[in-house]
């Protein structure tokens, strides 16, 4: 697979499209795959925390959910097809499950948003098997793992955010019977209606940060992830390329 190692994290180079379609093979594939989606704020958090890193890279799929990566990647001119984000993938892969009446497990989120998403998801995409939903307020890990086991499902969306999604699939892949597993961050909270997505106009020019901070200034502190992570790609990028 061609990668682009940005601060330590191989991302892949595919486009929408083919990651969708590399997804649908890990959907029919015996064992447990791993998609992480980091965007520049996870990136510059992985590499000050190796273990995170690690965990990143261990996954069958990463994707660049952030227009930062893209031009994180264009910085060290290894250029990414284009943004790959996590939402984006999993609402082009959730239809073709449905033809195939392939079943999901949505994990995360406040209590009843998981519930309201999936109802949500049932009506959009006939045909998609709700195998059951779980609130992301749990403080052992086993009684929830035993839940998602007995289910079963093909494909696991965690939405815990990060690092707790990644750290939790990572940590529990061994024990996990499920075909693919995702961290998909807010994505329940938007298909349950309680957040709303940036317009497409945001989307379509990688400025979903600015909607994000236009509806939530107390997110300025995050933002400043941006710059830090842009400065640190061009001083010190390079000297990951060989690894």
């Amino acid at each position: 697979m061609e990668t682009v190692n940005i601060l330590g994290v191989h991302v892949n180079k595919y486009t929408m499209n083919e990651a969708v379609s590399k997804a649908e093979e890990f959907l029919e594939t015996d064992g447990l795959s791993m998609i992480f989606t980091p965007n520049s704020e996870i990136i510059l958090y992985a590499s000050n925390n190796q273990e995170f890193t690690d965990a990143l890279n261990s996954a069958d799929m990463v994707i660049p959910d952030g227009i930062g990566v893209v031009y994180g990647a264009k910085i060290l001119r290894n250029p990414i097809k284009e943004r790959v984000a996590g939402y984006d993938l999993v609402c082009n892969l959730l239809p073709k499950m449905a033809e195939k009446k392939q079943s999901v497990f949505l994990l995360g989120a406040k209590p009843g948003v998981a519930e309201t998403a999936a109802q949500k998801l049932k009506e959009k995409y006939p045909g998609l098997v709700i195998a059951g939903t779980h609130d992301g307020y749990f403080k052992e890990d086993e009684p929830v793992i035993k839940e998602i086991n007995e289910a079963s499902p093909d494909f696991l969306m965690v939405c815990l955010g990060f690092p707790k999604q990644e750290n939790w699939i990572y940590n529990n892949r061994e024990k996990l019977n499920a075909r693919l597993a995702i961290g998909a961050g807010g994505c329940l909270d938007v298909f349950a209606g309680t957040v709303q997505r940036a317009p497409d106009f945001y989307c379509r020019h990688g400025i979903e940060w600015l909607y994000r901070l236009i509806k939530q200034p107390s997110r300025f502190v995050r933002m400043l992830a941006l710059p830090k992570f842009g400065l640190k790609v061009l001083f010190e990028g390079r000297k990951y390329q060989n690894k």
